[in-house]
């Protein structure tokens, strides 16, 4: 990107420094530039009244510096990041002095906040361990299987990356440090509230999570390079209809990466673990892909240890999107190219 295309105007310019210049909408694009809050989250480090709060967001978020997201009953809110305007709010706050008392203890209070967010998930997650340990001893070990997606993906950089069924946020916690963007989707606010707690626990920043149903994603579409489906699939009534979807956010020769396990007979994960579907075949989900629009392009297998009873087989599937960036046919200087 140039100089050229970073730069905004003058009115623009003033609209985002009028919207940030007040104390409490100060501290607060600081505070959200560590990782997105909600409404509660933001009272109790500030200390001031939810109408207050609320107020000082809507102006935030009508200024174009902050975007709001619902999640359940939650609403939760992050810095804007495809907007010019906060960009340069985002240079600004992170020119402030960072031992400045006031800054600094608001973030030991957003550590605290953290904190209970993360216990408070941790507790929910650990009535659900033991049956996804007792899943995860059927297959693979977790690092053989982590190892066939990264070789999968490969070193190719990654623009936009979005988990569809980010459940706790492993995936995220294993790609978004490569992607300049990472959106990770989930029906359950409960399962997003511990996906949140274990990558802000890893250090994680600047990751975008939505509550939403994978046949429906509420993210826009042809705009991610990456996109994942891991250990999804085999929970749904419809999961042609799932990937359909998911290639609908494929970006012009992006990818679609599909997680899940190869056929089995294992008969007790549809009765004690709501497994609708007992794996599928390569060639079924290759067809799946293939009619969505992006055919694959690879296809491995992990498979259980040898001689392991009740064994899984892991299967990888890497969907191409053969679309291109064109300039035919020529067009004036400065509008759109077409996708081909």
């Amino acid at each position: 990107m140039t100089r050229t295309d970073e730069a905004i105007g003058l009115a623009q310019a003033l609209a985002a420094l009028r919207a940030a210049g007040e104390e409490t909408r100060l501290r607060v694009l600081a505070l959200l530039a560590r990782g997105e809050l909600s409404v509660s989250d933001l009272t109790d480090i500030l200390g001031q009244s939810q109408p207050r709060i609320s107020r000082h967001l809507k102006l935030l978020v009508e200024a174009g510096l902050v975007e709001r997201h619902r999640e359940g009953a939650y609403a939760f809110f992050r810095l804007a990041d495809r907007d010019r305007g906060a960009a340069i709010l985002r240079a600004l706050v992170e020119a402030i002095e960072p031992a400045d008392p006031t800054l600094a203890g608001d973030r030991a209070r957003l550590e605290r906040v953290r904190a209970q967010r993360a216990e408070a998930a941790q507790a929910y997650f650990a009535r659900l361990a033991p049956d996804w340990d007792r899943v995860r001893a059927l297959h693979a070990p977790e690092k053989e299987v982590v190892a066939a997606i990264l070789e999968a993906i490969g070193d190719r950089p990654i623009r936009a990356l979005a988990d569809l069924g980010t459940g706790t946020g492993r995936m995220l916690a294993l790609l978004a440090p490569r992607a300049a963007r990472a959106v990770g989707l989930d029906q359950s606010h409960a399962m997003l509230s511990v996906a949140r707690a274990n990558l802000e626990a890893s250090g994680v920043r600047g990751f975008e999570l939505r509550q939403g149903d994978i046949h429906a994603p509420p993210v826009e579409p042809n705009a991610f390079d990456l996109v994942i489906v891991h250990q999804v699939l085999h929970y749904l009534d419809d999961p042609a209809r799932a990937l359909r979807e998911a290639a609908r956010l494929v970006a012009p020769g992006g990818r679609l990466l599909v997680v899940d396990f190869a056929p089995h007979e294992l008969e007790f994960l549809r009765e004690a673990h709501a497994h609708r579907r007992l794996g599928f075949s390569r060639d079924q989900v290759a067809g799946w892909l293939e009619q969505a629009g992006v055919p694959c392009a690879d296809y491995r297998e992990v498979a259980a240890p040898a001689g392991a009873r009740d064994a899984l087989t892991v299967s990888l599937w890497l969907g191409q999107d053969e679309r291109t960036i064109t300039d035919w046919p020529l067009r004036p200087h400065g509008q759109n190219r077409e996708v081909a």
